[in-house]
């Protein structure tokens, strides 16, 4: 049976995340709810060119409970570092999956070396539900380089697909995940054509980042910013590329619990989001290292 589109998102205009992030969210679990279960938010960063630069651009110290965030680099570098101790920099094709869970401190920058060169961003920051029995793990991260994630052909050269999470012709992710998550990212060749079997009954979502792609049959057609919901149901998913086309899969089990969120915390009560704002306020999320310390 195959999957069909429930949904095609055309991005809003963008909005700046400290003074390096131009994104356009493209969805949250405030405006869409349980329907993109066990994602959260996704925000896509740029394409967006920077001058020559001395000043720090990105975002300082601020915290998170709850959930986990992943973050992609197309283009350009961007560097880390939380309460944990963790942190580096990555740069393109390299991932950053970050768990919150039990509360976390980080910092998120260009690096100093993209900073002074200057030159072109673009990422994609997602967040990742946790359910609740994992809320208040301990904080850890995940530093997954390009050569860590592995790339497979896909049939009839149309292509390739990086297994950042999940599994796919018998290739495993690199990431370890809490629920199971597909995370695929995938180049096709114009005029190239892929079918892609998914779990039944998991969310699904596809992120046309560059290029222009249609669902075979139904014939919906999503161009580069657009996002694509597909239905739940069916395993079958059939793809064809307009142009030479960059697309990012998001597809995973959806956590049936509830959810409480504010800001940089989400949880599944009210009284919890309150315990999270008081341990935060208290110290409890630990320290950032000091000003000027580099990521390790």
């Amino acid at each position: 049976m195959r999957k069909t589109v429930q949904g095609l998102f055309t991005p809003p205009e963008p909005h700046w995340v400290g003074n390096g992030f131009p994104v356009r969210s493209l969805f949250s679990y405030a405006r869409h709810g349980a329907a993109v279960s066990p994602f959260l938010l996704l925000d896509h960063a740029g394409p967006a060119d920077f001058a020559p630069g001395t000043e720090r651009r990105g975002v300082g110290a601020h915290p998170h409970r709850g959930f986990e965030t992943v973050t992609i680099v197309y283009a350009g570098e961007v560097s880390h570092r939380d309460s944990s101790g963790a942190g580096g920099t990555i740069g393109p094709g390299d991932v950053q999956w970050m768990t919150a869970a039990g509360g976390v401190l980080h910092d998120e920058f260009h690096s100093e070396a993209f900073t002074r060169s200057g030159g072109r961003l673009e990422m994609v920051q997602l967040w990742v539900n946790l359910p609740a029995r994992h809320k208040r793990d301990a904080p850890h991260y995940q530093a997954l380089t390009r050569a860590d994630i592995p790339e497979v052909a896909l049939p009839g050269q149309a292509g390739t697909l990086r297994v950042i999470a999940g599994e796919y012709a018998g290739q495993a992710g690199a990431a370890r995940t809490y629920t199971p998550i597909n995370l695929w990212d995938l180049r096709l060749r114009g005029g190239g054509a892929v079918d892609l079997t998914l779990p039944e009954g998991h969310t699904l979502l596809l992120l046309v980042r560059q290029g222009r792609v249609r669902v075979r049959v139904e014939g919906e057609e999503a161009h580069a910013g657009q996002l694509l919901q597909l239905s739940r149901s069916g395993t079958a998913l059939a793809l064809a590329a307009q142009t030479d086309a960059e697309l990012l899969l998001l597809g995973g089990a959806p956590i049936d619990e509830p959810i409480a969120g504010h800001g940089p915390f989400v949880m599944n009560t009210r009284a919890e989001l309150v315990q999270a704002s008081e341990d935060f306020m208290a110290g409890r999320f630990g320290q950032m290292p000091p000003p000027g310390a580099p990521a390790p």
